[in-house]
């Protein structure tokens, strides 16, 4: 299997199945001299780790993420920083349970990867997905946490903003409120919302999707390129890679198509800072290079595609049939994508950090 790698000068490769010994990644491109423990990376971990609430899946994993490499305690100070080598990182999988899915091992389970991944490789890792299950996306959180560290002074924040057709109330978006609940929801009132409604998505053996909002603050002006290295292109992509992702905008997105002109223009004054915005429809990218605005990036995560609710499909011989899925699944993966996006949006703004530090000395 190829294109496990993502990035240009920060460079991410991911290995692992969800059922395997362990999963990982190799990060390549690092700056040397920045301090980096297991701790740093753990924190971010543990905000995607299963099992945490009774509205992601029950599979407990601790998540407790080993560096391998590229790091060394420096001669003067003792700290532990990069050292411009390959950081290698491994977690190893402690609560697999293959037995599972032993009953659906020949059959094609519709909303998956079963039917595209035989097709194209004549096999499948009928254990929880393998290489497609949302397992990998530990080592994207894990390649994040070192990203965030290449850019220190932005700020990469997300949030749940929808449910199934129910969104939150943006008057009352509140940063702080997003550790108060399981749902990492800004709004504090639609989050006791979707305790209610998920628990009976839930209880019914169903799922339903998600909306998730990336910001990145402190993004300075420059970053990205006109044509084939837009910020934003390259953000929509990444964005794209991560599990059940099925759609992406950057700033107002599909909604500018209801604007005018002159609505939709982000008109432009000169302060005692330089210049301003009065709005931010562009989502802080102009032409594929940052503003200087926040950076936003929706993204919609579709309903897990394991429900208890029997489905038809068809098995490895083509024979008609139906499927049932059992085992550990998430009412709505989109919960646990919120640190996932995160981890994206700061993994690109750090490639395209290095790639305009590359370019022109900044």
């Amino acid at each position: 299997m190829s294109f496990n790698t993502f990035g240009h000068m920060f460079r991410v490769t991911t290995f692992g199945e969800s059922h395997g010994v362990a999963i990982g990644c190799v990060v390549d491109g690092c700056p040397p001299m920045i301090p980096l423990t297991e701790a740093d990376i753990q924190r971010d971990l543990d905000r995607r780790r299963p099992g945490q609430s009774r509205f992601t899946t029950q599979r407990q994993e601790a998540d407790q993420v080993k560096i391998l490499s590229g790091v060394m305690a420096h001669p003067e100070t003792g700290v532990q920083v990069t050292t411009g080598t390959p950081i290698g990182l491994l977690i190893e999988n402690t609560d697999q349970r293959s037995k599972d899915y032993s009953e659906i091992k020949d059959k094609f389970r519709p909303g998956h990867a079963d039917f595209t991944y035989e097709a194209k490789y004549g096999l499948r890792d009928y254990r929880g997905g393998g290489r497609s299950s949302a397992r990998e996306t530990a080592m994207r959180v894990a390649a994040g946490a070192i990203a965030r560290k290449v850019i220190p002074d932005v700020k990469v924040r997300g949030a749940l903003v929808q449910i199934g057709p129910h969104k939150i109330d943006r008057a009352k978006w509140d940063w702080d409120e997003i550790a108060n609940n399981p749902f990492f929801c800004p709004d504090k009132d639609k989050a006791a919302f979707f305790e209610t409604y998920l628990d009976g998505i839930r209880k019914s053996g169903s799922s339903i999707g998600a909306v998730i909002e990336v910001v990145a603050e402190g993004v300075p002006a420059g970053l990205g390129a006109p044509i084939y290295a837009k910020l934003d292109s390259d953000l929509a992509g990444a964005m794209m890679t991560i599990n059940a992702v099925k759609g992406v905008e950057i700033g107002a997105g599909f909604g500018a198509a209801e604007l005018t002109g002159e609505e939709n223009a982000d008109e432009m004054r000169t302060g005692n800072d330089g210049t301003r915005f009065l709005s931010n429809h562009a989502g802080g990218v102009l032409g594929g290079i940052s503003t200087g605005q926040p950076v936003v990036v929706r993204f919609a995560v579709k309903p897990t595609s394991s429900i208890l609710q029997p489905r038809l499909t068809v098995d490895r011989k083509g024979a008609d049939t139906e499927i049932m899925t059992k085992g550990r699944h998430d009412p709505c993966v989109g919960i646990r994508a919120v640190p996932v996006g995160e981890a994206m949006m700061a993994c690109v703004l750090a490639d395209h950090f290095l790639r305009d530090r590359g370019q022109v000395g900044r």
